[in-house]
């Protein structure tokens, strides 16, 4: 285990000093571009509407905690720390490239009588969205997701190379900001004993914004594995929470809190999940 932490604190570091370093050029649009700045609007509640935007071209850096009760077959609890750097890049005056990258470090409870807690990291995902540096009411960003086979133990991964399309589509109304993102992957290597990935990924989000940076939170991530029978393909949660923009010693961050309820789920999937989320932002 000593190895991942190693391997873990080493490319958060990296990260930090890339971003804390990056030159404000890399995506020319500003949140005025993205559609978010209205005439007299809170700074804060700027900066949430670009935090809620998964396509704004800003640098963030989220470390967003998954904790799953009645994890398996022994009801146990699983444990998923998502981190998701984003890093935008300008390609022209009218194209940003949006990347996002989730490397998941897991402690998950044992699947099998007689097997031990595992703690590792899992496949990483890798998703590259094109999107307007200028769009119109609608937000939106298009283009491919990678699945690499990143896991540190068979038991927290899929041992296959994946990819498929990926998608979003958001618009502001006002303090509204909605819009769903979408993806599905399908495997195309790896190891030949192990089942196939063809899973498709739905995030429905809705965001309330409030004075002084608060909002209302609602973005449940669905997912069916459409490897699994009829009665295990699905994963449907619904729930929801609160969020806030604050500074510390003037860098602005967010986080949020929210609560899902599994109303349908694979036979060992969680019951419920709390969510936890820090979100380092980088503004121009």
């Amino acid at each position: 285990m000593s190895h991942i932490v190693v391997a873990t604190v080493l490319v958060l570091f990296v990260l930090a000093v890339l971003m804390f370093s990056a030159p404000v050029v890399l995506a020319q649009n500003t949140a005025d571009g993205d559609g978010i700045i209205e005439p007299g609007e809170d700074p804060e509640e700027e900066l949430a509407k670009a935090a809620q935007n998964p396509v704004a071209s800003m640098i963030s850096l989220p470390f967003q905690n998954n904790t799953n009760f009645n994890f398996g077959p022994e009801e146990k609890t699983q444990n998923v720390l998502n981190i998701q750097p984003v890093w935008p890049f300008s390609l022209s005056e009218d194209w940003n490239l949006i990347t996002r990258t989730i490397f998941p470090v897991i402690s998950q409870p044992a699947l099998f009588p007689g097997d031990d807690r595992e703690n590792g990291v899992g496949d990483m995902t890798f998703t590259a969205f094109l999107s307007p540096a200028e769009p119109g009411k609608w937000i939106w960003g298009a283009g491919p997701v990678f699945l690499l086979p990143t896991a540190t133990d068979d038991k927290l991964g899929t041992d296959k190379w994946g990819a498929g399309p990926s998608a979003v589509a958001l618009t502001i109304r006002g303090p509204w900001l909605y819009g769903t993102l979408v993806n599905h992957i399908w495997s195309f290597a790896g190891d030949s004993d192990r089942d196939d990935v063809n899973q498709t990924l739905i995030q429905p989000f809705l965001n309330y914004n409030l004075p002084e940076g608060w909002y209302v939170v609602s973005s449940a991530i669905i997912t069916a594995n459409w490897e699994a029978d009829s009665d295990n393909t699905w994963t449907v949660p619904l729930g929801g929470g609160v969020g806030k923009i604050f500074r510390i010693g003037g860098h602005p961050m967010n986080a949020q809190v929210q609560g899902f309820y599994n109303v349908e789920k694979p036979d060992f999937g969680a019951d419920w999940t709390l969510r936890l989320q820090l979100q380092f932002l980088f503004p121009r």
